[in-house]
C-alpha cells in the first residue's frame, strides 16, 4: 500500500523540506479521504454516447481550502495532486482554467452550438475525475454568470473540485454587479465542498524572502540568475503560461503565470495605457509579482 499524504508530510517535514503546522496537518485527512476514493473506484462511461461519466454513488464532498496568503494552501495542493495517482485529473490557476472555458465556448459558438457552455463541460467531465482549482477568485461578471452552470454540470457527472481560495465563499464576487445572480453558486459550493480555513500564523511564503534579495541591481547575469532563483523556488519548476484579465472589457496580459505567480517585464504592465483597476485585477489574480527589466527612469520613458 502506498504512503499516506500524512505520511509523505510527515517526511518532508522530518528532513527539514517543511515546517511542522497543525493548520496544515488539519487538512491532511481530508485530501487522503478523496486520493483514497478516487483510487479505489471507477467511473463508467455512458454506452454510445461517450465522453460522460455515470456519477458514482457516494462520490465525496469536495474541497474548499481558503485562507491568508502563503498559509500554504497551494503547497498542500501540490502534494495531495502529485501523489494522486488517476490519470484523469488537472490543476490548474482558477484565471487560466476560466480563460480556456470562454475559448471553448467562442470555438463552440463559432460552431452554432445553441448552449456555447455544453460541449465545453461535456469535453471536461470526458477526461477529469478531479479537477483542482489554485487561487479561485472571481472578479468579473462574465465568470460569475458561466461559473455557477459549469460546476453544476462537474458535480453532476461526479467530478470531484479541490479548490483554494485567499477568502470564504461568501466573498466570492463580492460587491459585483447583479450578484445576487452569483448567491446560487455559493450555496452549491457549500453544498458539494467541505469549506475549511487554514488557519496558521506563519506566512510562509514572506519568510522565505525574508532577508533575502527581492531587489536587483544592475542588470546583469548575476541580477538574472537571482530573479530565476526566485521564480523557480517559487512556482516549483512548473509550466508557466500567459494569463489574460478581462477588465471592463480591456484584456491586461500577464506573460507568464505559474502556481499563482507571474512575472512580467516593466514595459508589459507599465508602458501601457493601464489604469489602477488593471492593477488590481493583477493584484487579485496572482499571489506574487516579478517584475523585470525595470530602466532608469527619466523624461523619456517616465
Amino acid at each position: 500500500m502506498s504512503e499516506t499524504i500524512a505520511e509523505i508530510y510527515a517526511e518532508r517535514v522530518a528532513a527539514g523540506g517543511l515546517h511542522h503546522d497543525e493548520g496544515q496537518e488539519a487538512i491532511l485527512p481530508m485530501l487522503e479521504d478523496i486520493r483514497h476514493h478516487l483510487e479505489t473506484t471507477k467511473l463508467k462511461r455512458k454506452g454510445i454516447l461517450g465522453g460522460l461519466f455515470h456519477k458514482p454513488q457516494a462520490v465525496p464532498q469536495g474541497l474548499y481550502l481558503w485562507g491568508g496568503v502563503g498559509r500554504g494552501k497551494s503547497m498542500l495542493m501540490d502534494l495531495f495532486f502529485a501523489n494522486l495517482e488517476i490519470e484523469e485529473k488537472r490543476r490548474v490557476h482558477f484565471h487560466a482554467f476560466m480563460q480556456d472555458v470562454h475559448e471553448g465556448m467562442h470555438k463552440a459558438r463559432q460552431g452554432g452550438a445553441q448552449d456555447a457552455l455544453a460541449p465545453v463541460a461535456a469535453a471536461l467531465t470526458a477526461r477529469l475525475r478531479l479537477l483542482a482549482l489554485d487561487e479561485m477568485q472571481i472578479s468579473d461578471i462574465t465568470d460569475a454568470m458561466i461559473v455557477g452552470r459549469l460546476f453544476e454540470k462537474l458535480f453532476e457527472a461526479g467530478v470531484v473540485i479541490v479548490t483554494t481560495s485567499n477568502r470564504p465563499p461568501e466573498d466570492l464576487y463580492k460587491n459585483g454587479l447583479n450578484r445576487q445572480l452569483f448567491l446560487p453558486f455559493i450555496d452549491l459550493i457549500r453544498a458539494e465542498l467541505v469549506v475549511h480555513e487554514l488557519v496558521s500564523p506563519t506566512d510562509y511564503r514572506q519568510n522565505r524572502l525574508a532577508g533575502g534579495q527581492t531587489y536587483f541591481t544592475p542588470l546583469d547575469a548575476a541580477a538574472r540568475a537571482g530573479i530565476e532563483a526566485i521564480w523557480k523556488g517559487f512556482t516549483d519548476h512548473g509550466s508557466p503560461r500567459p494569463l489574460v484579465l478581462t477588465v471592463k472589457g480591456r484584456d491586461v496580459e500577464l506573460p507568464a503565470v505559474c502556481s499563482g505567480v507571474a512575472r512580467a517585464n516593466f514595459y508589459d504592465l507599465c508602458a501601457r495605457p493601464h489604469g489602477p483597476g488593471d492593477y488590481l485585477a493583477i493584484a487579485e489574480a496572482v499571489r506574487m509579482l516579478i517584475l523585470e527589466n525595470i530602466p532608469t527612469l527619466g523624461r523619456g520613458n517616465f
